[in-house]
């Protein structure tokens, strides 16, 4: 049976990885370099088609590739994930157990006795695979990249059994395995699928592995390079080889050039060295990136890999900030689950480059990827922004378990790191999260845990000598990583938001190297408020802002925000905006990351107001923007932008005259709005005159249609916003009628809106009751989305609904109130 080994050796055909080099010739004296011949090179080939899907348990592998007369076998495309429709599903938790794929792949090895390989970028969560019905071997963890030599199955195969192409499958199973991490305690789905893509690889019988590129900046000298490269050599060979290396700038213009002779060798060692006089740095403004492609000639053939690298100095002060090529940077961050609408983990490449772009326009300059190895894609999207990383091992909520869960812990962090060495966006290598939970598997046992963070610590540390390790909280263990983030949820999970600066600077004494990460506040798209601080004036204050227990759930416990709140986009963006303009004044604050850029599904997450669904994104699970986005973009983007807030808010309330509160959200000096075409004057920008840095009016509505203008100037660049509202004097009793009624038609798609009216026909414009939807006929609901527009249960925003239905004919929907008769409409 193959190990999975972590391979390499396909980066090339893939996708491109990206690394840190700069090389001195090491060529030995006396030799000559053996002149390339002409011949194939090592190859890639991505399976994202043919293949067919099956889920559940099956009686054993032969079952696998009898003929289907039953249709138990569908076709799927990958990236594929079989929780793709189920994690948000209000009524059955997600499915955990096994989903069996099958295929049937071409072969054409161009090289003579060449190796054949299957490779996948992550899949989930165990792994195993066969050649016809001969067992190749299993990978336990769904986030590192693993492989398989497919070579002697392929030749021992009988000749009849490779009609039509060599027979493969694959079993993914995400069944709760107490040897495996994360916990199942974690507050995220721990999916199932080739949900990353799989690619079939042919190299030589000898051929490169991996390369790892180390650059040592000193600021003012020369920048320092050491250049490794391990083979894959599984016959044992021991023929001499060609190593070439090749290094351009991003322009490219030549930085470097040598060939030198070798014999096969084992293991990592050094090609090369040398110094670059005047590096152009890696940073966020310019993320400078290096190319380099290291080239095997043998006689069994050739192989290379390319590789991108950064140059760049990263520096976390003891009590002090961050700095980044000697100056001093504050992180700006977010962070990131591998999770969206409709596929779940099996997001595309077109739709990770669209979420990594927009979390760049935002002004982030900083995310973790939380909590776990994520595909490499994401990783050179970073490097290509500019977004410093810190990637994290999926020790999450797991406590200690016996040897086959510590080794598996030590796996998935070597995986990440020797796989993604050479990406300069990476700063921190996380070696996990919250292990002190409540209940967590098999006990909260503080020495073993603190004995286990030690031992991560100093293997990263072996792997790795160049970054520094982080934990996020521990706090009987805080002192181990070498940077460390209590929990601190002011606002939120305990306390009032204004205390943030205060729980800082207790925090930040009580270790070496601080950083803040996850902050924020859930939020129901759509859903605005008035008064969105009620609640927070009846929180108590002075008893701390940590996240304690089980405060997460939404009963029991003391009066808290996350539990008696409104989550309104108003309350949300009102935290938001004291934290960021408080860290904007902390000259010593390395940074900080708020939990989380987008909604994703959650098993603990029942009651939420999309249920499974943890909603404390600055976007929804289908990245359509909340509007908390923008306050983030108003501190931190550096294109001019302005913003009023209110897009998802139609209809506003209050008596007849009533002055209500208008906030706009720009980067830029000064904001002057506009009320039915009449200026109501110019607010000048002051990032501490909370809330929204000053560019706030009271303004007095006329019932009915209103429409707002908003205009700045910055840098001869004006931008301008507008919306229209309605404002409504009425006052509501109690809800009494639900009402439907067709909003768009699109093709096939029908879109409903749901209100909720009192009995005099007044919106109930405070109403967060719960509505059902369900359908009768000829159409399917557009649910288990995990979003305000596509969930048959969710909460009113504002007394409002929304579903979409795809119409193949005649058909009825039908909406629930809790607690309330049903309303329909033909559609």
């Amino acid at each position: 049976m193959f190990d999975s080994s972590r391979r390499q050796f396909l980066l090339t055909a893939s996708c491109s990885a990206v690394g840190t080099l700069l090389l001195t010739p090491m060529q030995a004296a006396g030799t000559e370099a053996i002149p390339p011949k002409e011949g194939p090179v090592n190859s890639a080939q991505r399976l994202d088609s043919g293949w067919q899907f099956r889920q559940g348990e099956i009686d054993g592998i032969s079952e696998v590739w009898r003929n289907d007369e039953v249709g138990l076998w569908q076709a799927t495309v990958l990236p594929h994930c079989f929780n793709g429709r189920d994690a948000c599903d209000p009524d059955e938790p997600y499915f955990r157990g096994q989903g069996w794929y099958r295929t049937r792949l071409a072969m054409n090895n161009p090289f003579r006795d060449g190796r054949t390989i299957l490779h996948f970028q992550g899949a989930g969560q165990t792994t195993t695979v066969w050649v016809g019905s001969k067992l190749m071997g299993k990978h336990k963890g769904g986030y590192d990249e693993f492989a398989f030599d497919i070579t002697v199955a392929i030749q021992q195969l009988p000749p009849g059994d490779k009609i039509g192409g060599i027979p493969v499958a694959v079993l993914c199973d995400n069944s709760p395995d107490h040897d495996r991490v994360p916990s199942d305690l974690s507050d995220f789905c721990l999916y199932g699928g080739l949900y990353r893509h799989v690619n079939l690889v042919h190299v030589p019988t000898m051929a490169l592995d991996a390369v790892h590129i180390l650059p040592t900046v000193t600021i003012g000298e020369p920048a320092q390079v050491s250049v490794k490269a391990r083979l894959y050599n599984p016959s044992g060979r021991t023929f001499p080889c060609s190593i070439s290396v090749q290094v351009s700038d991003e322009r490219g213009r030549s930085v470097y050039h040598a060939t030198q002779i070798l014999s096969a060798w084992t293991g990592l060692i050094e090609l090369a060295q040398f110094s670059v006089a005047n590096p152009e740095f890696w940073s966020t403004e310019s993320p400078h990136l290096y190319r380099c492609r290291v080239t095997l000639s043998s006689p069994a053939g050739h192989t290379h890999l390319d590789q991108r690298f950064g140059i760049r100095q990263v520096e976390f002060v003891e009590h002090g900030p961050f700095k980044l090529n000697g100056k001093r940077v504050l992180l700006r961050g977010t962070q990131r689950h591998a999770d969206h609408a409709g596929v779940a983990a099996a997001m595309s490449d077109d739709l990770v480059r669209e979420e990594l772009q927009l979390i760049r326009e935002m002004g982030a300059n900083f995310i973790r990827l939380g909590h776990y190895q994520q595909d490499r894609l994401v990783l050179d999207l970073c490097d290509e922004l500019g977004l410093m990383v810190w990637e994290e091992a999926p020790w999450c909520r797991a406590g200690i378990g016996g040897e086959g869960f510590r080794q598996n812990a030590r796996s998935m962090l070597s995986a990440m790191i020797d796989q993604h060495y050479n990406h300069p966006s990476i700063i921190l290598w996380g070696l996990g999260n919250e292990d002190d939970w409540p209940d967590e598997y098999p006990s909260v046992n503080e020495p073993a845990i603190r004995s286990f963070m030690t031992e991560m610590r100093d293997l990263a540390h072996q792997l790795d000598s160049s970054r520094l390790t982080s934990f996020r909280r521990c706090d009987f263990a805080r002192d181990i990583p070498d940077v460390y983030s209590p929990s601190i949820w002011a606002g939120w999970y305990r306390g009032n938001y204004r205390e943030y600066e205060q729980s800082l600077m207790t925090e930040r004494g009580r270790v070496n190297r601080f950083i803040h990460m996850e902050w924020g506040a859930d939020s129901q798209a759509g859903r605005h408020s008035e008064d969105p601080e009620a609640v927070l004036h009846k929180v108590s204050m002075g008893s701390g802002t940590d996240e304690r227990g089980l405060d997460y759930l939404k009963t029991g416990g003391d009066v808290r925000v996350s539990k008696d709140g409104d989550w309104s986009e108003t309350y949300a963006c009102n935290l938001f905006d004291w934290h960021l303009k408080t860290q904007e004044t902390l000259d010593w604050l390395t940074g900080s990351a708020q939990w989380v850029f987008k909604d994703f599904a959650s098993p603990l997450r029942g009651d939420n107001g999309i249920p499974r669904v943890n909603q404390k994104g600055v976007v929804e699970r289908d990245l359509t923007k909340k509007e908390s986005y923008f306050v983030f973009q108003s501190y931190w983007a550096a294109k001019p932008m302005i913003h009023i807030y209110g897009h998802t808010w139609p209809v506003r309330w209050g008596r007849p005259g009533e002055k209500r509160t208008v906030h706009v959200y720009s980067n830029c000096d000064r904001a002057e709005l506009f009320l039915n075409g009449n200026s109501l004057g110019t607010m000048l920008r002051d990032s501490q005159n909370f809330p929204a840095a000053g560019l706030r009016w009271e303004v007095a509505f006329m019932s009915g249609i209103n429409r707002l203008r908003a205009l700045a100037t910055r840098d001869g660049v004006t931008v301008t916003d507008e919306i229209e509202l309605t404002y409504q004097t009425e006052p509501w009793g109690a809800p009494a009628k639900l009402e439907l009624s067709e909003k768009q038609r699109k093709d096939h798609v029908v879109t409903v809106d749901a209100k909720l009216y009192d009995a005099n026909g007044v919106l109930c414009l405070d109403s967060a009751k719960a509505v059902r939807f369900s359908l009768e006929g000829a159409g399917t609901l557009i649910d288990n989305l995990g979003t305000v527009r596509g969930s048959r249960e969710v909460q009113l925003s504002n007394g409002l609904a929304q579903i979409s239905i795809l119409r193949k004919g005649g058909c009825r929907i039908e909406a629930t109130p809790q607690g309330m008769t049903a309303a329909s409409l033909d559609l």
